[in-house]
């Protein structure tokens, strides 16, 4: 028997990472601390490309959908403290590495990178731009907050060398917005696109949503006609994560307004339509491009990545995060810091690392890691060239092979020798062909969000 969209939304509906790591954060212990971390940093090769990552983590509201770290604050005191902490925190780090290093991707993410003055956004990332060489084509991005973009901040930006911008939209109905508890009219996120553009930032991104409060898939399909009218260069399109279990003030979200599995997965697979209609290029589980973005050049050349900020075309060795509750990833291992602001800033000003957990990564963990991404990213893989890399064998996995029955036999994975090519029915299950390689996951457990 033929199995429906419904069906297959009701049988692989499991509680899954988004593999933006593996392993993934919730593995991560007290294990790996400051010292580890001062190692990690004086062990790596000079000339390695880095790239980096900055939490920015306040917002002037809180968007009751969201699974970041921030904290809200009308005043700015905060705000300026914490940029004291930051600057004191990259300080910190630059000098545990062995020589002053160059990034080729800079990301500067949140909460809401916006939050800050304009002046202070100027003062970070020049206080960055001179512990670290900027390399030639490096790309420096930054999320923003359309209800607290000011042109001022928009000229900042540009004047200090940023190339691309990430707008947060997530819907535009007014009924989603009100239940999710972030108003902000199309017309202003028009206006913040213009003064991009007016600036010369012209690669812009935009944060979609779908499984949001009251939303159809008729209402997704007019928020997606009014985004793509802006035309930007990349669109995220994720699902929202009921966790409120994790994230308490997601509990101001109306359950009853959800929308059931089957009703999520039909806005995914009708907006995902809406993309490609609209000459989009489909990346991964949840990205879509212009043809002409490097997010779709590099998809065709089997060279994405993906990492904690999703899909990318980021391949450098390093990723050192800056601020509470940075995540960073060395050839080592993984670090995450303190995620308690107060605590954040007592650490760093006490002249320690503020690591607080982590991970070192076996050469398993490498060879899967491989594995995951390539799925993630190509929806296949080639068991025996990736498996060659590491000095193993597809054979090694012949149990997880067998695992995969189930999702083969249901036309969501096709398996030819060593090959797996997710099917496109199967590209929303992607994650449940992943997790199949996943040495640590307890399948159920609620800390994770819903696979479709």
């Amino acid at each position: 028997m033929t199995m429906t969209i419904q069906d297959l939304a009701a049988k692989y509906d499991l509680r899954l990472p988004r593999y933006t790591s593996y392993p993934t954060a919730p593995h991560f212990s007290q294990e790996v601390g400051p010292e580890t971390y001062a190692r990690w940093l004086g062990e790596l090769d000079p000339a390695t490309p880095l790239s980096l990552y900055t939490h920015i983590a306040y917002c002037e509201e809180m968007c009751w959908f969201c699974g970041c770290h921030t904290k809200i604050t009308k005043r700015y005191d905060p705000v300026a403290d914490y940029l004291d902490a930051l600057l004191t925190e990259i300080d910190m780090i630059a000098g545990l590495m062995p020589a002053r290093m160059g990034f080729k991707f800079m990301h500067f993410g949140g909460g809401s990178p916006t939050v800050l003055k304009a002046e202070d956004f100027t003062r970070l990332i020049r206080h960055l731009r001179d512990r670290f060489e900027m390399l030639d084509g490096a790309e420096i991005a930054v999320e923003m907050d359309p209800r607290t973009a000011t042109e001022d901040y928009v000229k900042a930006m540009a004047e200090v060398g940023v190339t691309r911008a990430s707008i947060g939209v997530q819907d535009f109905e007014a009924q989603v917005q009100e239940a999710v508890h972030r108003v902000q009219p199309y017309e202003l996120v028009a206006q913040v696109v213009e003064w991009l553009r007016k600036y010369g930032i012209t690669d812009i991104n935009m944060d979609l949503m779908y499984g949001l409060p009251f939303q159809t898939t008729e209402s997704i399909q007019h928020t997606i006609d009014r985004a793509l009218a802006l035309k930007p260069r990349r669109v995220s399109y994720f699902g929202y994560a009921h966790v409120p279990w994790m994230r308490t003030h997601m509990k101001m979200i109306p359950e009853d307004a959800l929308p059931s599995v089957p009703e999520r997965w039909s806005q995914y697979l009708n907006g995902s339509a809406r993309f490609a209609h609209n000459g989009y290029v489909t990346v991964g589980l949840d990205h879509f491009a212009a043809p002409d973005d490097e997010l779709a050049l590099a998809l065709n050349k089997q060279a994405l990545h993906r990492n904690f900020q999703g899909y990318t075309t980021d391949s450098a060795p390093a990723l050192v995060a800056f601020g509470a509750s940075g995540i960073g990833s060395l050839p080592q291992g993984y670090v995450g810091n303190q995620g308690e602001i107060g605590a954040y800033k007592r650490t760093v000003r006490a002249g320690t690392p503020p690591i607080t957990r982590g991970l070192a990564i076996s050469h398993d963990d490498k060879l899967r890691r491989a594995i995951i991404e390539r799925l993630m990213c190509d929806l296949g893989v080639d068991l025996e060239t990736v498996a060659a890399e590491y000095g193993a064998k597809a054979s090694d996995f012949q149990k997880e092979l067998d695992q995969l029955s189930d999702l083969e036999a249901d036309g969501v994975v096709i398996r030819d020798g060593s090959r797996l090519r997710v099917t496109e029915m199967g590209r929303p299950l992607v994650r449940a062909v992943c997790a199949k390689f996943d040495q640590y996951l307890n399948v159920g457990e609620k800390r994770h969000s819903q696979a479709v």
